[in-house]
């Protein structure tokens, strides 16, 4: 018999180690699982008890920067209950407008939960709420995406340079008309003290105002250039035509945190941004507020009080005189808008009444964002409330965005039969409607504000 020589042989092991199977991966265990990044974000995990080969990739919203994988603990218990494996970062900020490296953080996660799981998942969804629907908006835009699918729930869609924008609008029209010639900061602040003392003061003036009927009429009209519905969290909806509950509900809901938020979210993202990108000058008031649904409630509002609405209009452009600065528009064009064609199916869903995230924000995405006509579509819940979903409405709705996924067709969009799909989840039946959002008041490229004096918007 040959002898094999001590080269061949060597060469005969590496050949069969190399053919050899490898060792099958132990699969993690069930339950929760923490990591650190390298860009010092950590991330959150939860490995069900049988994987379904579907991994969601959760985007959370402005605030602290701390990892979470699912908007709450019911909907998390109940994902895992059907085999999902979840994941999300904190982001590595440094603002909490984490825009700029929040897609990077998210895609380092997924790729440390996915070697923690042993084995690439079957289909990787990105789910984001509020400030992290615009992040899971991008990672649907990205060249080549890290996911298969995107669902973002109160996202702002619009991105932030709509979102400083309309929110500035109404700022304006409050300090303008309430409180003519005081000095309130609206822009640029200098730090988070600044920024919360000149929440307060708004927000003072808005309680003072209440009192009289010129007072609730000026609340009205800010509400409308807010893109404020006037339904309260909580509450019975108002009628259609009853102005002035409608009023009431605008006002409980800007002085009980909206303001406050609209305020000092600004001057995080002025941080990130390194500068105020909003503008009112060359924005014409008239026209912002005629495209307006609220509009009816704020012509009618001023008859009562006796007040020139179109008077007041006027004044409000005459007195716009805040530029944007062009780094700052043009950083938040490149972290914080959607941009580049949308290249993964991806479902939005809002509540009909959003104090912070108006469900306009959509309709704006539908229409100037780039994308197949099969790969958007938008749901609307009969809700008022930030992120005001029940379980059954997260869920109905991610399952809806993997049949498109799966099978490359939507299933039924009806409420209908979305109401029925979702009808055996905890937590109530889902409250599915058809609704048309109607446009963003004070987004660009609309009509009152095309475009900043001078610079370009993207």
């Amino acid at each position: 018999m040959r002898r094999v020589g001590p080269l061949l042989f060597a060469v005969v092991l590496t050949v069969a180690a190399v053919l050899a199977p490898a060792p099958a991966t132990a699969a993690p265990p069930a339950g929760e699982h923490r990591g650190t990044l390298a860009s010092g974000a950590t991330w959150l995990g939860h490995v069900p008890e049988r994987w379904n080969g579907t991994v969601l990739l959760f985007a959370h919203g402005f605030g602290p920067l701390r990892a979470q994988d699912a908007p709450n603990d019911q909907v998390r218990d109940l994902l895992l209950g059907e085999g999902y494996a979840l994941v999300g970062s904190s982001y590595s900020g440094p603002t909490l407008w984490a825009l700029e490296t929040a897609p990077g953080d998210q895609a380092a996660a997924l790729a440390a939960f996915t070697a923690l799981l042993g084995r690439e998942p079957r289909r990787t969804l990105a789910v984001g709420q509020s400030m992290g629907g615009l992040v899971s908006t991008r990672q649907a835009h990205q060249h080549r995406p890290v996911i298969d699918g995107a669902l973002s729930t109160c996202g702002i869609v619009a991105g932030g340079l709509n979102l400083n924008n309309y929110q500035l609008d109404g700022l304006h029209a409050l300090t303008e008309l309430l409180a003519p010639g005081r000095d309130i900061p609206l822009v640029r602040y200098t730090g988070p003290e600044q920024a919360a003392q000149a929440a307060a003061d708004i927000t003072a003036l808005v309680a003072e105002a209440q009192n009289t009927a010129p007072g609730r009429a000026r609340i009205a009209l800010a509400a409308a250039l807010f893109n404020l519905t006037g339904w309260a969290r909580g509450e019975a909806r108002p009628a259609p035509r009853d102005y002035a509950a409608q009023q009431e509900h605008q006002y409980r809901i800007l002085t009980s945190g909206a303001l406050q938020r609209y305020v000092t979210a600004r001057e995080q993202i002025e941080l990130s941004a390194g500068g105020n990108s909003a503008f009112t000058k060359g924005v014409d008031y008239r026209a912002l507020l005629a495209g307006s649904r609220q509009s009816a409630q704020v012509a009618a509002l001023y008859r009562a009080a006796g007040l020139d609405l179109r008077a007041e209009l006027g004044r409000l452009t005459r007195t716009a005189d805040i530029t944007a600065d062009p780094w700052a528009v043009a950083d938040l064009g490149r972290s914080s808008m959607p941009h580049g064609e949308l290249r993964v199916p991806h479902l939005e869903i809002h509540t009909v009444a959003d104090e912070l995230v108006p469900v306009e924000q959509a309709d704006w995405y539908a229409e100037h964002a780039r994308y197949r006509p099969d790969r958007f579509r938008g749901l609307v819940v009969e809700a008022s409330g930030h992120c005001a979903f029940r379980p059954s409405e997260y869920l109905t709705a991610l399952h809806a965005l993997e049949h498109r996924v799966d099978t490359g067709r939507w299933p039924s969009l009806r409420p209908a039969d979305l109401i029925r799909a979702g009808a055996g989840y905890p937590g109530g039946e889902p409250r599915f409607v058809r609704f048309d959002p109607g446009r963003l008041i004070g987004g660009l490229g609309e009509p009152g504000r095309e475009r900043h004096a001078g610079h370009p918007y993207p």
